[in-house]
């Protein structure tokens, strides 16, 4: 997951408090989530005491806090979904809506007849038809992962449907499977998927594409800007033929640069305003071209006939093979369209490409064709050459700005393919930051914008014109659609349950037009896509790197999972019992130190790592010991009632858990963390006595309640059951999250004290949590170190697990990044093998 503060409670004058306070922030209602669905029905008795379970067992619910906290699907209608639409614009289309500058220019080497320029245009019309708007508008948009699109997050979808990958433990429990019951599906997906799971070189391969995938759409990232804003001021030189090379490069750096530092503002508002520059640009392509139908030669409409694009191949065979390395760039970008489905959404993108863009680029490329038909000698510069009289310099500066904006798709693109790698481990973490509260899946991350940014300009100076880059495009484009076909397959027989007799024709059939540009492009390799080529290839190798070292890293983690249980006994069943440890860790005693002991705590279930590192090192406990975890959910902020979840650990008496839910644009804005979870945790004691209490006071027979001993047995030593824990949870929330008037709050605080005042177990509770905290705060964090078990014959293993831990040790979090009293941390250090 991402690196997110987390917006706690503002706590700059926090008291700490007696019993009877009632004053103090409003710091959120604590409570259990499972409340949510399932809470006490009035009236309801508590399980009598011989019915509770033992406190020598683990009863604690580990997931009680768990909720589906994942990203969720957005779906946006009416005003809403027409502006997404709008904005889709300005951040997908300007790539692939530039095209009609060079296509014809790139297809031709001389000047063609009339039935060589009717078949080319034929094939650009149906190849726009094909790949764009039948395949990837039509169906692989809704091969969506939750929302986000992307050949990587088609394969995330697999593994949710399949079970093909290895997890982060961390993550295994939020990942939302949905794997299809053995009978719910045919007999040949059924053997299909048991296929897959059963073969490793399958499963390998399936990864090691959506790695390749993400790397070409990267390595394009890097190539894009430096074309399009390069190609931009290049045609300036329409204007002023003098342009010295100098100056165009140091032009189009200046512009590159100050393109990457305006991203930062996020998707809304630069597709907000990059839209009507790419709206305008299309517009002037679509008047144009009635302008050329109309005044010269409108025969060319017959191009819509595919008998052109097949006798095109039939007539020109090899030539024609060759040709398609030009004509593929009318569609290079379409790959764009599903990389960038999470900031936008699947209707969006629909309603402004079938609505807008395909019309306007058809009309284009026909306006294009009937002036080339009059004018053949015009195909060098298609666009500016068919510009009718008086409109050259305004369309020259549109164009300039539709050209500058293009690389807009690929930027975006990037920025969510980057966060999709993280989510499965495949890539270092790295901060990420949502710019918009209303579309969650619009994202910048600022350290690979940077790189980014570097890489264009690096390739701007080297190549320097856009004649030699253009020798380097396409063939990434072509892989990754490729890729999305055959991954978008396996989602219609795996995910969707479709029948191969429904599949395997139409996936022949887009197979095949991939492999032919594919192949059409590859003969670029000698001349520039090596470049490409090789950075794909190098980020795929530090993507894989990466995973094979955090799956070894899982390994070696591996027994640090159980149950505080397992770790920790008490030896009676008393409040205070002493506690010793299990056979397996040594079985010594464990005694008790004085303090407020905070354990942080990755994963906020089983046992922390370094509170199992710090008790069997060192043999003894804080009085009160809280595991703090920090869990990160996909909504912008998370209510101020919704945000705190505790437990008790039965295991270990004085034991708590803290979970904190915190959405990404939350900030920490807490001075004191050690008080506010003092707080938290006193907060929960008086409301679970009161609670206590009011059940007592209810259904005194049934309980008991003229009898202290029974109070203790209930409050301390006993967890309580689902319902009463829910009955708690729900009391919680109408106390933080009911607006009472002051007054009230201040009665209603008063009575809650007296009842916990008259609850002995509470009492001493409180008691014991109040000294602790006066005593002293520790924050313990551990520092995991990893070292390499000794393998004599797999140097190749050595090296790339020692890569992988100086990558690890260069990019974890700091200490200090915890903005904590620096003189209260104990870092616990331990070493793991992998």
């Amino acid at each position: 997951m991402t690196t997110t503060s987390v917006t706690i409670a503002t706590d700059d004058d926090l008291p700490i408090k007696p019993v009877g306070s009632s004053s103090g922030p409003d710091l959120g209602g604590v409570y259990h989530t499972r409340s949510l669905s399932r809470t006490r029905k009035p009236g309801s008795h508590p399980r009598p005491s011989h019915e509770r379970r033992s406190d020598h067992l683990e009863v604690e619910d580990e997931d009680d806090w768990i909720c589906d906290d994942g990203r969720k699907k957005q779906v946006f209608k009416g005003t809403t979904l027409l502006w997404l639409a709008y904005q889709s614009i300005g951040a997908i289309y300007g790539d692939i809506g530039t095209s009609p500058l060079y296509v014809f220019s790139s297809t031709f080497t001389d000047q063609p007849t009339y039935d060589d320029l009717l078949q080319v245009l034929s094939v650009i019309l149906w190849s726009l038809t094909i790949m764009v708007t039948l395949k990837y508008v039509l169906i692989v948009l809704r091969a969506d992962n939750q929302g986000e699109g992307g050949t990587f997050s088609c394969y995330s979808l697999l593994t949710r449907f399949a079970n093909i990958t290895d997890r982060d433990p961390r993550e295994a429990r939020l990942v939302k499977m949905e794997r299809h019951e053995t009978g719910d599906l045919n007999p040949s997906n059924r053997t299909l998927r048991s296929s897959i799971e059963r073969s490793m070189f399958t499963r390998g391969l399936l990864k090691t594409i959506g790695v390749l995938a993400v790397s070409m759409v990267i390595a394009d990232g890097v190539l894009t800007p430096a074309q399009s804003v390069l190609g931009a001021v290049q045609g300036l030189s329409v204007v002023s033929p003098n342009i010295t090379s100098s100056t165009i490069v140091g032009t189009s750096c200046g512009i590159l640069v100050v393109l990457f530092c305006i991203q930062p503002f996020g998707t809304t508002k630069l597709a907000s305003v990059f839209a009507p520059i790419v709206i305008l640009w299309l517009g002037f392509n679509a008047g144009f071209a009635i302008y050329n139908l109309v005044l010269y030669d409108h025969s060319v409409l017959k191009a819509f006939s595919p008998y052109y694009a097949i006798h095109f191949f039939v007539e020109k065979k090899t030539a024609a093979w060759r040709m398609l390395g030009g004509i593929l760039l009318a569609f290079t970008g379409v790959e764009a369209l599903f990389a960038d489905l999470g900031a936008f959404s699947m209707r969006a993108i629909q309603i402004s490409w079938l609505s807008w863009c395909y019309p306007c680029l058809l009309l284009a490329y026909i306006g294009q064709a009937a002036y080339i038909s009059v004018h053949p000698d015009a195909y060098t510069n298609p666009f500016f050459n068919s510009v009718p009289p008086g409109m050259l310099y305004p369309s020259l500066i549109v164009a300039v700005l539709a050209a500058i904006v293009a690389s807009q798709a690929m930027i975006t693109a990037v920025f969510q393919l980057i966060s999709q790698l993280m989510k499965l481990s495949y890539c270092p973490q790295v901060k990420v930051v949502h710019t918009s509260t209303k579309f969650h899946g619009q994202l910048y991350v600022p350290f690979v914008n940077w790189i980014l940014m570097c890489g264009t300009i690096l390739v701007t100076g080297v190549y320097s014109n856009t004649t030699r880059l253009g020798n380097a495009y396409g063939v990434c484009v072509m892989f990754v659609t490729f890729f999305d076909t055959c991954m978008v397959t396996l989602a219609s027989l795996i995910v969707w349950g479709l029948s191969p007799f429904l599949v395997i024709i139409p996936w022949l059939f887009f197979a095949t037009v991939d492999c032919l540009y594919l192949s059409s492009a590859l003969t670029k390799v000698p001349d520039g896509a090596w470049f490409t080529i090789t950075i794909a290839g190098i980020l795929a190798c530090i993507f894989l790197l990466w995973r094979f070292g955090k799956e070894n890293q899982w390994q070696a983690e591996a027994e640090d999972r159980f149950r505080p249980a397992q770790l920790l006994h008490r030896t009676d069943n008393t409040p205070d019992s002493a506690l010793v440890l299990t056979p397996r860790w040594g079985g010594d005693a464990v005694s008790r130190i004085r303090g407020f002991g905070i354990f942080f705590d990755k994963t906020g279930v089983l046992t922390p790592t370094v509170f199992t590192q710090f008790v069997s090192k060192f043999g003894t406990v804080p009085d009160i010991t809280v595991f703090f975890h920090l869990h990160p959910v996909e909504t912008p902020s998370v209510l101020p009632s919704e945000r705190y979840a505790i437990s008790r650990i039965p295991a270990i008496p004085g034991c708590y858990r803290l979970v904190v839910r915190h959405g990404f644009m939350d900030e920490v804005i807490t001075p004191d963390l050690g008080a506010l979870i003092y707080e938290q945790i006193r907060n929960f004691v008086i409301q679970r006595a009161t609670d206590a209490n009011t059940d007592a006071n209810a259904n005194p027979s049934a309980n008991g309640a003229d009898t202290p001993a029974t109070q203790v047995e209930t409050e301390e030593p006993k967890v309580p059951d689902i319902d009463e824990t829910s009955a708690t949870s729900s009391s919680g929330l109408d106390h933080s999250t009911i607006g009472e008037p002051l007054a009230r709050k201040t009665t209603t605080n008063k009575n809650r004290a007296a009842l916990v005042l008259s609850n002995e177990a509470a009492k001493a509770e409180l008691g014991k949590l109040d000294r602790a905290f006066a005593s002293k705060i520790m924050y313990v964090v551990g520092k995991e170190q990893m070292r390499i078990k000794h393998h004599p014959a797999s140097f190749l293993r050595i090296g790339i697990l020692t890569t992988f831990l100086w990558i690890r040790d260069n990019t974890r979090a700091k200490i200090a990044n915890l903005r904590l009293a620096m003189d209260r941390v104990v870092e616990v250090g331990f070493v793991k093998e992998i």
